[in-house]
């Protein structure tokens, strides 16, 4: 397998739209996307609250989008996704999105919308480790990815089922319809058919994911905000999730989608094949740790605990909506006014924050 290469910078909030432009160009992304193709941004809303190191950063969005636009990528469009407990209109509010997509002229499609795109059957040529058993109906997708370029724009952080999240779990939300919550006892493996998948169906892959403020403990939602003033880019998406995993603490070949992927040639997921240009991160070691709350701990008695067999009562019967509602209610009106707003005045005076701030609704 060729070497995959990771582009890491440290950056500082006064001149972060120029070193994502930097950051860009040593990861080769001229080299990974076609410039006759359309380009879909695909940001990543964990939580629609506006919580640093959840979900995609305004900096982070407007930065890719001018690195983009430098280089003749004329046709960009920014496509969300939505889940049972986050709102995508509320999220990119509350994010800042609207304003830089506003300023930047790009406009936003979302896959839930039929006006937008369709949901179509699609048989994938790569052999698939688990979505043909866990949707036997057949595996769809949305219409519009067919053919384009994609960039993933997630975040460093945590994951309650998957140790840690990156550029493979990015596109779970944007592939996989209102179902997907099926897929959460094999979504090691979910993840790995999901990239193969996309190398059979977009242009090119290419992954931006901002560190500058990263997510310690129970992600993707409820963490603890670290400052660590961190960017990595990379065409590879298992390399740039093994690379960032590193950086997080973890052994990147013990969390299972990073090890298939690289077995099944989807991507580079040993550190030691892999060039990381920019920064030296061979001491980088934020020794996170992965964490539970009180909704992940329940559902993991369902997904992969003593209670597996009630299973398909509980997530494909109306009975799911109960657990909706009690993640909703926990997320939304105990955790984020309780712990989480406590938890963003922690970094409250960090430059992010700030610049954060500064951006408009």
């Amino acid at each position: 397998m060729s070497r995959a290469k990771v582009a890491v910078i440290k950056t500082k909030a006064n001149g972060v739209i120029e070193d994502i432009d930097r950051l860009v160009g040593l990861a080769g992304m001229e080299g990974a996307l076609a410039k006759d193709k359309t380009t879909i941004l695909k940001d990543n809303i964990s939580w629609h609250m506006p919580f640093l190191s959840a979900n995609t950063t305004p900096w982070q969005l407007e930065g890719v989008i001018k690195a983009l636009k430098k280089r003749a990528y004329s046709e960009i469009v920014c496509v969300e996704n939505r889940t049972v407990v986050t709102s995508a209109a509320k999220g990119e509010r509350l994010n800042r999105y609207t304003g830089v997509l506003a300023d930047e002229k790009i406009p936003v499609k979302y896959n839930f919308r039929p006006e937008h795109m369709k949901w179509v059957r699609y048989e994938p040529k790569t052999a698939m480790l688990v979505l043909h058993q866990i949707y036997p109906e057949g595996i769809y997708l949305p219409d519009y990815f067919f053919g384009k370029n994609i960039i993933h724009l997630p975040t460093m952080k945590c994951h309650i089922y998957t140790t840690m999240t990156g550029a493979m779990k990015n596109a779970f939300g944007g592939l996989l319809n209102h179902k997907r919550h099926y897929t959460h006892s094999f979504i090691h493996k979910t993840l790995v058919d999901l990239l193969a998948i996309q190398k059979e169906i977009h242009s090119g892959i290419f992954t931006v994911m901002d560190g500058t403020v990263a997510g310690d403990g129970a992600g993707p939602r409820t963490m603890t905000p670290v400052v660590k003033d961190y960017m990595l880019a990379s065409a590879d998406s298992v390399a740039i999730d093994a690379i960032s995993a590193k950086m997080m603490g973890f052994d990147p070949m013990s969390i299972c989608c990073i090890r298939t992927a690289h077995e099944r040639g989807l991507g580079v997921g040993r550190v030691e094949e892999i060039e990381v240009v920019g920064e030296d991160i061979s001491e980088v070691n934020f020794h996170f740790r992965q964490t539970d709350n009180a909704v992940s701990r329940v559902g993991k008695m369902f997904w992969f605990g003593p209670l597996f067999f009630l299973q398909k009562l509980m997530f494909r019967t109306p009975l799911v909506y109960a657990f909706v509602f009690g993640s909703f209610l926990y997320h939304d009106y105990l955790w984020w006014p309780i712990e989480g707003k406590r938890r963003m005045r922690q970094i409250a005076d960090s430059q992010w924050y700030k610049l954060f701030e500064s951006y408009r609704m």
